[in-house]
């Protein structure tokens, strides 16, 4: 048993050494990112960004309450951020985290506008309780807003790891790329899918089952992806995308104010304040 033992241990370490993972040098020495560390950061954000929801204990001075929450995230994300970039500069490393710390308030501020969004765009909702504990579109709303902000510090693994973490709780997958204004509700959620390059203004519901994705993709003379081109829809203002429509195609924009029915299929731009059915006929 042991020759089969080590004949397989041979085999496996070897190919640590052969193709796409020795060409990023991955090995057993090198540190990453500590998933369980980063979601306990997106645990605190939240805590901070409604206390009282999120933790055992009565808060009795907010403001220090706020301060000594800030100061855990910041050391603690620091040390990731440390790993995720292979920074062993602590300078460096520290003012990345509080470029992030920097960016919370207008991340609060735009949980607070999704929150009312959710409130009046669905009428079973009660209360706003209800929905920061129970709703899934906010809860992966949350880990996408404060994933993109990592995203746009160029900090990379930390905002895919934040949003496949929401995206393991909630069936919503939403890349940390996407550039997604204020006003945001995603009701029932599970099956939703937001590609990398999705473009979303503000004021926009969306429901279970849509795909916000690409068309196709462009190849090199290698016949190599090419990235870092816009691959997935625009959404204006004020538009409304009912269960199950897949919308493809970078250059597709859908108008706003309009009206996507359900189970649609649509490659092509839509006019503002256009009602498509099944049918993709404008009613």
């Amino acid at each position: 048993m042991s020759s089969e033992i080590n004949a397989s241990a041979d085999l496996i370490v070897a190919s640590h050494y052969r193709g796409a993972i020795h060409a990023e040098k991955l090995s057993t020495q090198k540190s990453v990112p500590c998933l369980e560390t980063v979601v306990n950061i997106v645990e605190k954000i939240k805590v901070i960004f409604h206390p009282g929801y999120f933790c055992a204990s009565p808060v009795q001075d907010l403001r220090e309450f706020t301060q000594k929450y800030l100061a855990e995230i910041h050391h603690d994300l620091s040390e990731q951020i440390a790993l995720a970039c292979q920074l062993e500069n602590a300078k460096l490393r520290e003012e990345y985290g509080i470029q992030f710390i920097k960016a919370l308030p207008t991340i609060h501020n735009s949980l607070i506008a999704d929150l009312q969004a959710a409130m009046d765009g669905d009428p079973a909702a009660k209360s706003f309780s209800e929905v920061i504990l129970a709703y899934p579109g906010y809860e992966a709303v949350t880990h996408y807003r404060i994933a993109h902000a990592l995203h746009n510090l160029k900090i990379p693994l930390l905002p895919r790891m934040i949003t496949e973490h929401a995206h393991q709780k909630t069936g919503i997958d939403i890349h940390p790329g996407a550039q997604i204004k204020d006003g945001f509700f995603i009701d029932h959620g599970t099956g939703v899918v937001i590609g990398e390059t999705a473009v979303i203004g503000a004021n926009v519901k969306i429901y279970q089952g849509v795909t916000l994705g690409a068309l196709s993709f462009a190849k090199d003379s290698f016949g190599r992806l090419i990235k870092n081109q816009k691959r997935h829809p625009t959404i204006e203002d004020d538009v409304v995308i009912y269960a199950g429509a897949t919308i493809l195609g970078g250059s597709t924009v859908i108008g706003k104010g309009s009206v996507i029915g359900g189970n649609t299929w649509i490659t092509h731009s839509v006019a503002p304040n256009t009602k498509i059915t099944n049918e993709r006929t404008p009613a």
